[in-house]
């Protein structure tokens, strides 16, 4: 008759072992890609529907727009920034070239696009609805070659 082993039960460990800093360039290529999913959808699909509000309701339809995006942009642009300012203190050129896009983008979003929706907040207008789809491809570009060098480094 043979005796049951018995065996020892090891608990699970109660730490993470997370290497930062290999986790670092994927959580910036995450955030780039979120953005980048972001201003494709903003521009081939939102920006042109803006046409199709009417003008009776195109005020507090663009307000609150701006409202809600807002909520969803904010947020990951900040983090996105972050994680592109702490993956160039780490030096490298790709980095830089990220950041250095992400500067095009922000400095769009708050001399171009921001002006035009505020503009809009007070009027819908068809030229500043035109000239946002026009302009929203600086941000479209920059955030998709972004994605493309944020894939890079993650590599």
């Amino acid at each position: 008759m043979r005796t049951p082993v018995l065996t020892e039960r090891r608990a699970p460990p109660t730490t993470w072992n997370v290497d930062l800093n290999a986790l670092l360039p994927i959580a910036h290529a995450a955030a780039a890609l979120f953005m980048t999913g972001v201003i494709w959808f903003v521009q081939i699909v939102h920006y042109p529907l803006f046409g199709r509000v009417g003008a009776a309701n195109f005020r507090a339809y663009e307000r609150e727009h701006a409202r809600r995006t807002g909520w969803v942009v904010g947020p990951a642009m900040v983090v996105e920034l972050l994680l592109a300012l702490a993956l160039a203190a780490r030096g490298g050129l790709l980095a830089w070239a990220g950041l250095a896009l992400l500067a095009v983008i922000w400095t769009s979003t708050a001399l171009v696009q921001v002006p035009l929706h505020r503009r809009l907040e007070q009027d819908a207008d068809v030229a500043a609805q035109r000239r946002l789809v026009r302009t929203n491809w600086i941000r479209t570009a920059a955030w998709t070659a972004r994605a493309v060098i944020a894939m890079a480094i993650a590599a």
